[in-house]
């Protein structure tokens, strides 16, 4: 249960890469300067709360109520205060979150409160590293936030967990989180107030689906480039639709780097001189389609990158010799995503440093950016859907048998898989509807507009699922094509992308379930760098 499979550390930069790996055990690790740097917030936090000596200034969540009730004193032991942010927040429904989210979620948290920024003791970001040697993840309901104070529902549920509270996995089996955490070695979090806050008042989970969405889009774009070449050299296309000149005349960056790509795919590939003048859409457009999903694809990374990189919590504690409007040590790795120095705020000029109150717990741009991942998702989609319609269609695929079967009538070939992937596309197309622009004012009008940041990443992340079983399909497809009468690829990196698929699944000679071969393909093309 103990045994790590790689070491990161809070003080370098997170990448998605991270977030995948930490899925499983994990050693994640605090360096000297980082515990300083985190002690001389929380020391901060303590100087700004007891102000002159007359008495305690007012910090949000650390003497006050929350959200609408932040006019009414909060109570007074830290500990009550700590029961009281989380308690209230219990309200969240729905099926569990993916392990695999919650897990990259907590990390995103424990890397914000490393940044020395939050006034946390230094014992909660040491008890989160510590968790992530073990299987232990809390058990987190789907259902609940809005993604505008953060994400205070699923990670107060997080949170319960690690104080033993609720329920959460051990090695895959849900149980009470106090039974999981005696299991893995792991002692229940002792929290105060401002301890409890920074915890929940964050968008990790809305940016850990986002990345781990956008990583799994990513994989099926470079898959369908792939695909597209086979199914053009198994039909013997001609691969003019890919001219070098043709697409810097376009202007487009992401076509001008997708069709380099697909063009060295297609090195040495011969045309066979039947086909029409002019393909389909689905073939001659698929470097215009898949540039522009390329271009797109890289805003969301700038957002996930500085969302990866940046503070997300309220209030903020900065220290006098931080305060300057410089990185503060949240490499993004864009220009200004952590330049919160500059603003004014209550207590600037005064002492040590300062405490901003603010709203660096919005979940807006994970919210557009996960829209944009949508969008892209269902074109892609449309794309894979109607190559794998035109494969099985006789007037079409070169006279290749109708659902590609070996003897058509007393077997169907891809007939179940098509109408499978017609399902999935109207699946794709009904989530695709965007949420970050949908606000709903709550909470009794403190949040009186709200991005649904959180909605957008989880709906992003399930449709990136089933993209990559459409690519699956298109992949099933290409290879019973080979089987039932299409040329041989003459392009070498066609051909081994077409080897690679005949080892995976076997050819469909009498009719079989293809559930799991479909299933078996999208693996094999969403984690193997194949052309």
């Amino acid at each position: 249960m103990l045994t790590t499979l790689d070491t990161v550390s809070l003080t370098g930069p997170l990448d998605s890469a991270v977030l995948r790996r930490v899925a499983a055990p994990l050693t994640v690790t605090v360096d000297d300067e980082t515990r300083a740097r985190i002690d001389h917030s929380r020391r901060l936090f303590r100087d700004l709360l007891h102000g002159d000596g007359s008495g305690e200034s007012r910090i949000y969540g650390a003497t006050t109520g929350f959200g609408a009730l932040v006019g009414y004193a909060g109570r007074a032991d830290g500990a009550d205060q700590c029961d009281n942010t989380l308690a209230h927040l219990g309200a969240g429904q729905g099926p569990d979150l993916p392990p695999a989210i919650v897990r990259a979620a907590l990390l995103l948290r424990a890397r914000s409160l490393a940044l020395g920024f939050s006034g946390v003791s230094a014992e909660v970001v040491e008890r989160l590293t510590a968790l992530f040697a073990t299987t232990f993840t809390p058990a987190v309901p789907r259902y609940g936030s809005v993604g505008a104070s953060g994400d205070l529902i699923p990670l107060a549920y997080a949170t319960q967990a690690l104080r033993g509270r609720g329920h959460a996995y051990l090695d895959d089996r849900r149980m009470p989180a106090a039974e999981a955490l005696a299991a893995a070695g792991l002692r229940p979090l002792a929290l105060d107030g401002r301890d409890a806050l920074a915890l929940v008042n964050g968008t990790s989970v809305t940016t850990a689906a986002t990345a781990l969405a956008r990583d799994g889009v990513r994989a099926a774009h470079r898959a369908l480039a792939g695909l597209t070449c086979l199914l053009a050299d198994l039909l013997g296309c001609d691969p003019g639709f890919l001219d070098e000149d043709l697409l810097r005349a376009y202007g487009h960056a992401g076509a001008v780097h997708v069709g380099a790509r697909m063009r060295h795919t297609l090195t040495g590939v011969t045309p066979s001189g039947t086909r029409p003048l002019q393909e389909p859409y689905s073939i001659r457009c698929a470097p215009q389609l898949l540039g522009a999903a390329e271009d797109a694809l890289r805003y969301v990374d700038g957002v996930v990158a500085a969302d990866l990189g940046g503070v997300s919590d309220n209030p903020l504690f900065f220290p006098a010799d931080r305060g300057t409007g410089k990185n503060n040590g949240a490499d993004a790795g864009t220009d200004g995503v952590a330049d919160t120095g500059q603003v004014a705020g209550p207590g600037e000029g005064a002492g040590p440093g300062k405490v901003v109150h603010g709203g660096n717990f919005f979940g807006q741009p994970a919210a557009f950016a996960a829209d944009l991942l949508a969008s892209v998702t269902a074109q892609l989609g449309n794309l894979a859907e109607r190559q794998l319609d035109l494969l099985v269609d006789p007037a079409r695929n070169g006279g290749l048998p109708p659902m590609l079967a070996t003897a058509p009538g007393q077997q169907h070939g891809l007939q179940g898989v098509q109408l499978a992937t017609t399902s999935l596309v109207a699946e794709i197309r009904r989530a695709a509807t965007p949420a970050g622009m949908q606000s709903l004012p709550t909470n009794l009008h403190n949040q009186d507009v709200v991005p649904f940041g959180t909605q957008a990443a989880l709906r992003s992340y399930d449709m990136a699922e089933l993209l990559g079983l459409l690519c699956g399909s298109l992949a099933v497809g290409l290879r019973q094509a080979v089987h039932v009468g299409a040329r041989r690829p003459t392009a070498p990196g066609c051909g081994r992308l077409l080897d690679a698929l005949v080892e995976t699944v076997p050819p469909v000679e009498r009719d079989r379930p293809l559930d799991a071969d479909v299933r078996a393909a999208a693996r094999l093309l969403l984690t193997t760098d194949l052309p």
